[in-house]
């Protein structure tokens, strides 16, 4: 328990690190923001809409004033107000977040489901037929962007075989089957990247295993294959493949904005181009801070399928 409420210590204390990384940033930008929200084909602001709309943002009161109005804002789960719609933007994170997470989760199981077990089946058979094949389609899923993936899909699934929509979106409760339908591409997209990693991660973990003592002691105990295999084999070599998974599902979560844009997805990717656009500090401030808590609680939950897996680690 002590181990568990330490690593929740060091993640809160993260979370406000990043919190005041990205408040310096926004003030140190060059330039007025109210003025560059005002500014419209180079034509000067009237400096009483500047000077009210500073005082809306709070930018005329001090910088320690303000950061403490940021942070008493996020503790309460207050993001602010988006300077471009008016619209809380707690609200629209909370409304879109689910769909990015949803086809970051299906990519992430799709991958898992197909590549740890090649990966373990080639580290068995090394220097088979399978092994090569695997190995080579692993390398070049690698080599190829996100982005050409996706529109290759479209072209090929959704233009001219025509057996798949090209994109949208569909609500679960809507239409269950519609919505599955059009996820199954995104999570494509997002799984043809990972599960390279994770098969090669997989394959490399299971082969230093197999060549490790516990493992020739199992054997000559009388242990069967599918006990070493499992028991002894595959539970020592996951911590490596988790640290991967966790590693690429975190940078899964900024970067579906191209898959997103692709396949005309409605999650996190939509609002934050728009922010960027807009000069909408509110939404982007509030979107990179939940993508940055999202990526700490996903290193805290890695941390406790290790410790699952390896009890000796919540003695380090």
């Amino acid at each position: 328990m002590l181990w568990l409420l330490r690593r929740i210590g060091v993640s809160l204390v993260l979370v406000w690190v990043v919190a005041t990384i990205v408040f310096m940033a926004l003030h140190l930008v060059p330039g007025d923001p109210a003025e560059l929200l005002l500014s419209s084909g180079g034509v000067a602001p009237d400096p009483a809409a500047v000077e009210e709309l500073r005082d809306r943002l709070g930018l005329n009161r001090p910088i320690l004033s303000q950061y403490a109005s940021f942070l008493e804002g996020l503790a309460q789960g207050d993001l602010g107000t988006s300077l471009v719609d008016d619209y809380p933007v707690a609200q629209e994170i909370a409304l879109r977040l689910p769909r990015t997470l949803e086809i970051i989760l299906a990519g992430t199981i799709l991958s898992v489901v197909v590549a740890m077990p090649a990966g373990i089946f080639a580290a068995l058979n090394r220097g088979g037929v399978f092994d090569k094949v695997a190995s080579w389609v692993a390398a070049v899923l690698l080599a190829i962007p996100v982005f050409v993936v996706g529109t290759l899909l479209v072209l090929i699934l959704a233009q001219q075989l025509r057996v798949m929509p090209a994109g949208g979106y569909v609500p679960l409760l809507q239409n269950p089957t519609q919505h599955f339908v059009l996820l199954s591409l995104p999570a494509l997209a997002i799984a043809k990247g990972l599960a390279a990693v994770v098969y090669r991660m997989t394959r490399a973990s299971v082969l230093d295993a197999l060549s490790r003592d516990y493992v020739r002691t199992a054997r000559a105990k009388g242990l069967t294959p599918m006990r070493v295999l499992l028991r002894h084999v595959v539970r020592n070599a996951m911590n490596p493949v988790l640290t991967v998974l966790g590693l690429q599902m975190g940078a899964l979560l900024g970067g579906t904005v191209l898959v997103e844009y692709v396949f005309n997805w409605p999650g996190l990717s939509t609002p934050l181009l728009r922010a960027v656009e807009g000069r909408d500090y509110p939404m982007v401030v509030g979107i990179v801070l939940t993508i940055s808590a999202l990526f700490l609680l996903l290193n805290l939950v890695m941390e406790l399928l290790y410790a699952a897996l390896d009890p000796r680690i919540r003695n380090a």
